[in-house]
C-alpha cells in the first residue's frame, strides 16, 4: 500500500461512529436497523458511514431481499487496521461495551423468539405478499373470542382487526371523540359497538363477556386495581382477560406527555392484581421491547376466571 491508502485508512477509521461499526461488523453480519438498535445512531447516518467503509473496500454487504447485510472485510484492510479493530473489539470503553451488550441482547432475543423481532424478520426474507399485516390476519383468522368487551378501545384500530371473529365486541373509551372514530371504523360490523364508558365503573351486569381486553390501558388509570377488578367482574366463569400495559420503567419523562398516569407495571405486580381480583393467571411476562430508545418494555398477561364451584350433593335420607 502506499502512504496516501495507509493515511487514507487511518483518517476513515479515526471517526468514532465508523470505528464503532467496524468492531461491530468484525464477527457479525448485520444489516442497517442492527446497526441502529445497537449504536443508537440514525438510520441516515449509519448508511452514509456504511457507503463510505464499502467504497474504500473496509467492509463489504451482501444483498437480501430488500435489505443489504454488512461485514468487516479483515482481508483487504492493512494488518495495522485489523490490529487497531481488534483491539477496539476486545476494548473495556464505556462505548464499545454497550455496544457489544446491545448487540448481544439482540441476539439473545432472536433466539428466544421474542415477537418484538417478527417484523424485521420478515422484512429480512421478504417474497410478495408476506408481510406484518397479512400475518397478523392470518393469525386472527384462527380465533374464536365469542363475546368481547375492549376496554379503553381508542380508536378502535385493535378491536376492528379481531371484529369478524367475535360473536359481539363491544368497544369503551373515555374518550367521546376518540369513541366516535371508533364507531366509525366498525360501522361495516352489525354486531359490534362503541360507547363512552369509565373503566372504573363499566355499565354492565356481572358475566356478560367471554373474553376482556386491556390493552395499554391500565397506565392511564387512576385506580389500576379496581379497573382490572371491574373487568373481571363482567367476566363470565370460563372467560379470559387479555392485558398489555408496559414494564415498569423510568422514563415518565417520555411517557407522562401521552397522559400515562403510571411508569408502567412489572410482571410480577401484574400478577398479582390479577390474582387480587380473583383470576387464575395463565402468564405474565415482558413479551416484548421496543427498539426505540429509551427501549420500553410491553409485558404480556393472560388470565381466565375460575369456573364457578358445584355444592357437593346433598347426602341421600333412607
Amino acid at each position: 500500500m502506499t502512504l496516501a491508502h495507509y493515511v487514507d485508512t487511518l483518517s476513515l477509521l479515526g471517526d468514532e461512529s465508523r470505528l464503532r461499526l467496524c468492531a461491530l461488523l468484525q464477527n457479525h453480519e448485520l444489516c442497517v436497523t442492527d446497526l441502529v438498535r445497537v449504536t443508537g445512531i440514525s438510520q441516515p447516518r449509519v448508511s452514509t458511514h456504511l457507503g463510505r467503509l464499502r467504497e474504500a473496500g473496509v467492509v463489504r454487504d451482501r444483498r437480501k431481499g430488500p435489505q443489504s447485510f454488512y461485514a468487516l472485510d479483515s482481508e483487504r484492510l492493512p494488518v495495522s487496521a485489523r490490529t487497531l479493530l481488534a483491539e477496539a473489539a476486545r476494548s473495556d470503553d464505556p462505548t464499545l461495551e454497550g455496544d457489544r451488550a446491545r448487540l448481544q441482547e439482540i441476539e439473545a432475543e432472536r433466539r428466544n423468539g421474542l415477537a418484538e423481532y417478527v417484523p424485521d424478520e420478515l422484512e429480512r426474507f421478504y417474497s410478495p405478499g408476506r408481510s406484518w399485516q397479512s400475518l397478523a390476519v392470518g393469525i386472527a383468522a384462527l380465533l374464536r373470542l365469542g363475546d368481547v368487551l375492549d376496554v379503553g378501545s381508542g380508536d378502535g384500530a385493535a378491536a376492528s382487526a379481531i371484529a369478524p371473529y367475535c360473536r359481539s365486541l363491544t368497544c369503551v373509551d373515555a374518550n367521546a371523540r376518540m369513541v366516535e372514530e371508533a364507531r366509525e371504523r366498525l360501522a361495516t360490523f352489525p354486531h359490534a359497538c362503541a360507547r363512552v364508558a369509565d373503566a372504573h365503573a363499566l355499565p354492565f351486569p356481572d358475566a356478560t363477556f367471554d373474553t376482556v381486553l386491556l390493552f395499554h390501558t391500565l397506565t392511564y388509570a387512576e385506580r389500576p386495581a379496581h379497573a382490572v377488578a371491574q373487568c373481571a367482574r363482567v367476566l363470565r366463569a370460563g372467560g379470559r382477560l387479555v392485558l398489555l400495559c408496559l414494564d415498569r420503567h423510568r422514563h415518565q419523562d417520555v411517557t407522562a406527555k401521552y397522559g400515562e398516569r403510571h411508569p408502567g407495571f412489572s410482571p410480577r405486580d401484574v400478577r398479582r392484581r390479577l390474582a387480587a381480583a380473583g383470576l387464575t393467571v395463565v402468564t405474565a411476562d415482558v413479551a416484548c421491547r421496543e427498539s426505540k430508545k429509551p427501549h420500553l418494555q410491553v409485558v404480556l398477561a393472560i388470565a381466565e376466571k375460575p369456573e364457578a364451584k358445584q355444592a357437593p350433593p346433598k347426602a341421600r335420607r333412607d
